[in-house]
């Protein structure tokens, strides 16, 4: 099935109290380009990165009572050795040890590993809301 012109195939939502400042680190960080969103009677920022993904930064509602981040209730240390499997975002890059020393530069902590048997190293990471990310190698 053919996508509609100018729907994304795959896109991500995040709610956030700070959406220009979670804008702003996806753009730094992975590239992404702002592109124009919907007006909706909230705030929000679509970012795309390809023509088939994209992340829709919503406003945090006032009347949310869920935690701001998936670990922002439970350490106020987050901690990327300890990321959960399932609860974060994977991204793959072909310049994988730059992108990381990037990181690095920029003061985020991060957490490496290799997948056992294939020639597959991430790195994990938070965004500034706690949301987890994984970065993959494409060095098959």
């Amino acid at each position: 099935m053919a996508a509609a012109k100018g729907a994304f195939l795959n896109h991500i939502s995040r709610e956030s109290s700070d959406i220009r400042g979670l804008a702003d680190f996806y753009k730094e960080i992975f590239g992404f380009e702002e592109i124009e969103s919907p007006k909706f009677e909230f705030k929000v920022i679509w970012l795309k990165v390809s023509p088939d993904f994209a992340i829709h930064l919503i406003e945090r509602s006032p009347d949310t009572q869920l935690p701001e981040g998936p670990y922002s209730a439970a350490t106020p240390v987050l901690d990327p050795t300890h990321l959960p499997r399932g609860h974060h975002v994977c991204f793959s890059v072909s310049n994988f040890d730059s992108f990381v020393q990037s990181l690095k530069d920029k003061g985020i902590k991060t957490f490496q590993r290799s997948v056992p048997n294939r020639p597959i190293r991430q790195v994990f990471f938070f965004d500034p809301d706690g949301n987890g990310l994984e970065v993959a190698s494409r060095d098959e």
